[in-house]
């Protein structure tokens, strides 16, 4: 699995403590990850909540990832912004239980963290709890497991509760102020990454041209 990892600006300078317990959990899972920033708080490119929002739409409904881990101060405006984006499906994840539950009944494909709030002593082993409880084994298996298959019928039905309520992302891309777009994609590692791993060549092909 393709994990993208997206830093809002007034938490950048954490970027490397939440990297280092990604990666440390993930990697040996077999899973890749992609730091696209931002890197630190002096980042030419700067990420405000509703761009991260914007980009997880771009990473996931163009293949370039298959799962999002984002936040901000408190974790809410990050998900707000990506759940209104098409394809999208974000909790806001605080502690390990958090991320077992998300995982197990929502088996949504982003989740948004607080790295303000409550982010204190010992907060690195925090998130690499959570990263094992979101990575390790299937997910949407349901909890409590009697109640698994009306959990997988209800991620059905939102899932085309969306496909209704929302444009297609290519749609959005062309409609969205291309400014803030231009600004999005403009990151230090972003076309590295990007390109070499999206899928969806009508996306590829805008982003290409707003580049």
């Amino acid at each position: 699995m393709k994990i993208a990892l997206i830093t809002e600006n007034s938490q950048a300078a954490k970027n490397a403590t939440i990297h280092t317990a990604l990666t440390a959990v993930a990697e040996p899972l077999g899973h890749e990850v992609f730091n696209y920033g931002m890197y630190t708080a002096e980042d030419k490119s700067s990420l405000t909540y509703v761009m991260n929002g914007i980009l997880t739409g771009v990473l996931l409904n163009s293949g370039a990832a298959d799962f999002v881990v984002t936040g901000c101060g408190t974790g809410m405006g990050s998900m707000l912004a990506c759940n209104a984006m098409p394809g999208v499906f974000c909790g806001l994840v605080i502690d390990p239980t958090d991320a077992f539950l998300f995982a197990q009944i929502n088996d949504g494909n982003a989740i948004s963290m607080p790295y303000a709030k409550g982010f204190g002593w010992a907060a690195e082993l925090n998130l690499q709890d959570v990263y094992r409880k979101l990575f390790e084994g299937e997910r949407g298996l349901g909890y409590p497991k009697e109640r698994a298959e009306i959990m997988a019928k209800n991620r059905g039905i939102l899932k085309t509760l969306k496909d209704v309520t929302c444009r297609d992302m290519l749609t959005v891309l062309q409609s969205v102020d291309q400014d803030l777009l231009k600004a999005t994609v403009a990151g230090e590692r972003f076309s590295e990454y990007f390109f070499a791993n999206a899928r969806d060549e009508g996306i590829r092909n805008y982003i290409k041209g707003i580049i």
